[in-house]
């Protein structure tokens, strides 16, 4: 959402306060909610009283607050659905209802990945988490350079399959997939194993003994099967590789990246930051 907020004027408050039920002092109180939001609010009884006492001047500083102003997405996310009640109590059900298809509209349009029920909620999608943990698994990675440059290798080798999806390529990713994994969880406090195997035996994360073994299997299966950590064992594997494994082998790794590391934030991964 904060990625798009310089486009909501246009396509959610500008029109509503179009609406016929819109009060003239609409973005007076907005504006009041919106400074919550705000990395530095305004004092209350200065900057902020002098602006929201007029309608115009609120309007404009509403239109004129940037993104980097802003705490977060969660604060914006926040100050979105206290916004539904400042137009409830303003305008009633049918500015109400305006401000909820506004909204819907907009996070269409932008492919938001926010889920928006009655009366006034916004909640992650399960594409959004997974979008989000990969977001946040690219910004830890950054930060380092040996893991940026793990990182930027398992990019190339998904992009690679754009024009080529033999078995080698998709070997190739998910050898680069692991390696990731295994560089980020030797980062991991009290771990001194060098393997993703000994790894796992470390983090100490694991909430259930058989979870801990399924990132070991596959570890494992990276490990035996023929040509993609090692040379493997070649009686081991039952077919050749595909993509359905490119699919459902990386989004699986994926999953266990928060368990291997402390570099991400479940939290923030659900509903931002």
């Amino acid at each position: 959402m904060i990625g798009v907020w310089s486009e909501s004027w246009r396509d959610i408050w500008s029109r509503l306060a179009k609406h016929p039920n819109a009060p003239e002092d609409l973005f007076c109180e907005l504006f009041r909610d919106l400074n919550l939001a705000r990395s530095a609010p305004l004092d209350p009884a200065t900057e902020l009283a002098d602006i929201v006492d007029k309608p115009e001047q609120a309007r404009l500083a509403f239109r004129r607050t940037k993104a980097a102003t802003l705490k977060g997405e969660v604060a914006l996310l926040d100050f979105m659905e206290r916004a539904h009640g400042v137009v409830v109590d303003l305008g009633g059900d049918p500015l109400a209802n305006r401000y909820f298809m506004l909204t819907e509209a907009f996070l269409n349009k932008y492919n938001l990945r926010y889920d928006l029920r009655r009366p006034y909620s916004l909640n992650p999608t399960l594409p959004g988490v997974f979008a989000r943990l990969m977001r946040d698994l690219k910004d830890a990675t950054a930060q380092d350079r040996h893991l940026h440059a793990l990182m930027m290798e398992f990019e190339d080798a998904v992009r690679d399959l754009r024009v080529d999806r033999s078995a080698g390529k998709i070997k190739t990713c998910i050898q680069k997939q692991v390696n990731l994994l295994e560089a980020i969880g030797r980062l991991c406090p009290g771990v001194t194993a060098n393997t993703l195997g000994g790894i796992c035996d470390q983090v100490g994360t694991w909430p259930h003994f058989k979870v801990k073994e399924a990132m070991k299997y596959l570890y494992g299966f990276a490990s035996d099967y023929p040509g993609i950590r090692h040379g493997g064992t070649p009686r081991n594997s039952i077919r050749e590789i595909e993509m359905r494994d490119f699919v459902g082998i990386t989004v699986l790794l994926a999953g266990f990246a928060p368990y291997l590391t402390n570099l991400i934030n479940s939290d923030t991964v659900y509903r931002g930051t």
